[in-house]
């Protein structure tokens, strides 16, 4: 049965990649892009019969009402939602500038948030419909030099996290995904932003910055099984809310669980003392 995505950040990457498989299982794929012409350049001769592009900036919240709107029309509803947008940024916390912040965050959150308050009144007027909301292992954990970009992940995990909890008596999944590293453009300069000014005494940054760049290609994550999971998520109607992609993802994942499970009972002695006294 074809049914009908809207899908953002398809210019390149996992987004590219979703929207040939979907095209080529025989759905109809609403694929957002900045730039309408990219997109078409990197698909090639795809058949496009049911493809509607839109070249969409996220962070304008009147277009993207008007893109989810145009899809219903062209379409005649919409099924699946994946929140696909955004890009990397690796640098000192101290080093990111107000502006580097503010527009990760634009295209993190809030341009989720605005494709989410365009799509939910047809899904509950509908009572169905599945949102997959591509986050990443480092929504779940944290390295140095990847704060601002953990930052825009770990919000919209929080953010996914309270969404499922309201819409399942609608019907509606959730599901975050949280890849790996994954053989993309993921790590080279087009798609990994660096701070405008650096600052002394991270070295240590500079060194992981380095290999980062030198790393494409060499990823464990394939894009293709990937993008696979992902419709396969969208398919399962026990899917979980969290769903890591990648046996280093897992990995990095399970590691996490300890670590939080260590801070937490550490810290279990004097947690117990903060309660009101009884009377």
């Amino acid at each position: 049965m074809s049914n009908t995505w809207f899908v953002t950040g398809t210019s390149r990457g996992l987004g590219l990649e979703l929207v040939r498989q979907l095209l080529a299982q025989g759905h109809n794929v609403a694929a957002t892009s900045r730039s309408a012409e990219r997109l078409a350049a990197a698909l090639g001769d795809v058949d496009r019969t049911r493809l509607l592009p839109i070249e969409l900036d996220l962070t304008d919240e009147r277009a993207v009402a008007a893109a989810v709107a145009a899809t219903a029309d062209r379409f005649g509803g919409l099924d699946v939602v994946v929140n696909n947008a955004g890009y990397g940024f690796l640098g000192a916390v101290e080093e990111t500038s107000d502006a580097e912040v503010r527009r990760m965050f634009e295209v993190q959150v809030f341009g989720v948030w605005n494709v989410l308050r365009a799509v939910l009144p047809g899904m509950r007027a509908a009572r169905r419909g599945h949102i997959v909301n591509v986050s990443s292992v480092l929504g779940l954990t944290t390295f140095p030099g990847w704060g601002l970009y953990s930052a825009g992940k770990f919000a919209l995990e929080g953010l996914t996290g309270s969404l499922a909890a309201e819409v399942a008596e609608f019907g509606i999944r959730v599901t975050l995904v949280e890849p790996g590293y994954t053989r993309t453009d993921f790590l080279r300069p087009v798609s990994l932003g660096l701070p405008a000014a650096t600052a002394d005494g991270y070295g240590a940054i500079r060194e992981m910055t380095t290999a980062h760049l030198a790393m494409p290609g060499t990823q464990l994550g394939d894009p293709a099984k990937v993008v696979a999971a992902i419709i396969a998520v969208a398919s399962n109607a026990a899917s979980p809310l969290h769903q890591v992609l990648g046996s280093d993802s897992y990995g990095l994942a399970q590691a996490r669980l300890e670590s939080l499970r260590s801070d937490v009972e550490a810290g279990r002695e004097l947690a117990l003392t903060t309660d009101v006294s009884p009377a």
